[in-house]
């Protein structure tokens, strides 16, 4: 079995999660690569009971066969993950080294059972469609594509912005917002969530657009199909807009000619048996709890 480990940042509270890792995959002969700039931080903070390969970025994945990316981090780890990953079809283990922990759904302490898990193939795979950004003009590179949403804001302190959207070519309406999201099934409990959109369940088949902060007082984040091309013409007082797609984002103006539909390939999460989505909702987003009781 080969593995790849990655991380962002190593923090010190972090450090005995991350050695016994490291210590367990090495005594059960696992082949590990880490990702090459997080090495440089583990090389300083832990101790390597064996040789490890280096991992420098999604061509690896055409060179070696892996079995799985173990993501230490939080969520947010595992959408860059997911930047590396693309069409690879390597699924990705999410081990939960930050907060929410929503995507990196196993906490740092059962990290022994999560390694058993995978060894045994005691494990479902959670296949999570995600979202196509087409342009006329480049932006984002070889990565047009996101987890969890894509969204156009306005910058800084700016005035707010008008968004004309269409859907298959047919006039939907114009946002007037400080911008909106477009966001999959999985980025429907992240920013959407926080502005007022739907939770929608893995794999329904769906986009959510929310606004946010519209002046429209009668404007409701809507649910759409997937199989939907969304496209948008942004106006404004500034010159400049933004653009992102998960945690990366891009400038923009009011030439760039913008539009979003499924992507052609999907990103697979390991889920551990005892997990559900029904109770992940239930304990990161304290659904339906009631302090009275």
């Amino acid at each position: 079995m080969q593995v790849v480990v990655y991380g962002r940042q190593l923090k010190d509270k972090d450090i005995p999660f991350v050695q016994e890792l490291l210590d367990i995959l090495s005594e059960r002969g696992i082949n590990t690569y880490i990702y090459k700039d997080y090495l440089e931080e583990v090389r300083e903070k832990v101790t390597l009971k064996s040789a490890v390969g280096v991992f420098e970025g999604y061509l690896d994945f055409k060179m070696r066969k892996f079995d799985a990316l173990i993501s230490l981090g939080g969520d947010g780890t595992i959408l860059y993950a997911t930047a590396i990953v693309r069409d690879s079809n390597v699924p990705i283990l999410g081990i939960n080294l930050g907060r929410l922990g929503f995507l990196a759904s196993i906490e740092k302490t059962k990290v022994k059972m999560a390694i058993d898990c995978l060894e045994q193939g005691r494990y479902t795979l959670d296949e999570r469609s995600l979202i196509q950004l087409e342009t006329n003009m480049p932006i984002f590179g070889e990565t047009k594509f996101a987890l969890n949403d894509c969204t156009l804001l306005k910058r800084d302190t700016s005035s707010m912005i008008t968004i004309h959207t269409f859907i298959n070519g047919a006039y939907l309406t114009s946002y007037w917002a400080d911008g909106i999201i477009i966001a999959t099934p999985t980025g429907s409990t992240g920013y959407s969530l926080s502005c007022g959109g739907p939770i929608i369940f893995p794999n329904s088949g769906n986009f959510v657009i929310t606004p946010v902060a519209p002046h429209n007082l009668n404007v409701r984040p809507i649910v759409i199909s997937d199989n939907s091309v969304i496209s948008f013409e942004v106006e404004g007082r500034a010159e400049n807009f933004l653009c992102t797609l998960d945690s990366r984002f891009e400038t923009i103006s009011s030439e760039h000619q913008l539009a979003v539909r499924k992507c052609d390939f999907t990103v697979k999460l390991v889920q551990l048996q005892n997990i559900t989505f029904l109770e992940t909702i239930r304990e990161k987003l304290t659904w339906g709890q009631d302090s009275r009781n």
